[in-house]
């Protein structure tokens, strides 16, 4: 039996840093938000697209949890070792989607999508990820456009530099983190990050909302 995820971070080394998580998470969410055009609803669009990106996926009568992200917000950075953790816990027992939520406000944003995108086409949508989160303090609030930054980025995790260049040129792959972004609005979804578990929206004024939900999810 798995134990409860708040606990087991405590084994990990990070339960002591939820209290600065639930107050640097909720003032970075507050400040990092923008409002979107939104209809207000949960149900009017499947939380998971045909094309969505995964970074575990153990089949689909598993837990799913789909989070809206946007690469450049302060917030998902902070979340961001806190859901790697979650992910550690719950190995084997739940899909963990990521879609695109670039806010306007963040102007590397799209470029950041973009550059993660174009590593998914190569199947490499999580080592993007993980080095867009692990670097964000280098790149994020720069003058744009950071796309070198995010080139270096896939030179790194050893992409096809020429097939990469033609992703991010081709206009389709901004259409598809566009389209993330439309699903979400249509969803609700007006802050990043935003989270749902088992299509259910996931409130995270307080940071332990999140695993409580997982952690009843896996054990219902």
């Amino acid at each position: 039996m798995k134990k409860a995820l708040l606990p087991t971070f405590a084994a990990l080394g990070i339960l002591a840093l939820v209290a600065a998580f639930v107050f640097v998470y909720v003032t970075a969410k507050n400040a990092d938000s923008e409002t979107a055009s939104s209809t207000g609803s949960q149900e009017l669009a499947s939380t998971v697209a045909s094309d969505s990106n995964y970074v575990d996926n153990v089949g689909p009568d598993a837990v799913t949890i789909v989070e809206f992200l946007d690469f450049e917000c302060g917030a998902c950075g902070q979340f961001y070792p806190y859901v790697e953790a979650m992910r550690e816990v719950y190995e084997g027992d739940i899909n963990y989607v990521v879609r695109y939520f670039p806010l306007p406000s963040h102007l590397n944003s799209m470029d950041a999508a973009i550059a993660a995108e174009a590593a998914a086409q190569q199947g490499e949508f999580e080592a993007m990820y993980q080095r867009l989160f692990e670097t964000q303090g280098d790149w994020a609030g720069g003058t744009p456009p950071q796309t070198d930054a995010f080139r270096a980025l896939a030179e790194e995790i050893g992409l096809d530099m020429g097939a990469y260049d033609a992703a991010v040129a081709d206009p389709a792959t901004q259409a598809r983190v566009e389209a993330d972004f439309d699903a979400g609005v249509e969803l609700g979804v007006n802050s990043t990050p935003t989270f749902f578990v088992n299509d259910e929206y996931i409130e995270t004024s307080r940071l332990e909302n999140l695993p409580e939900a997982v952690d009843a999810a896996v054990k219902g």
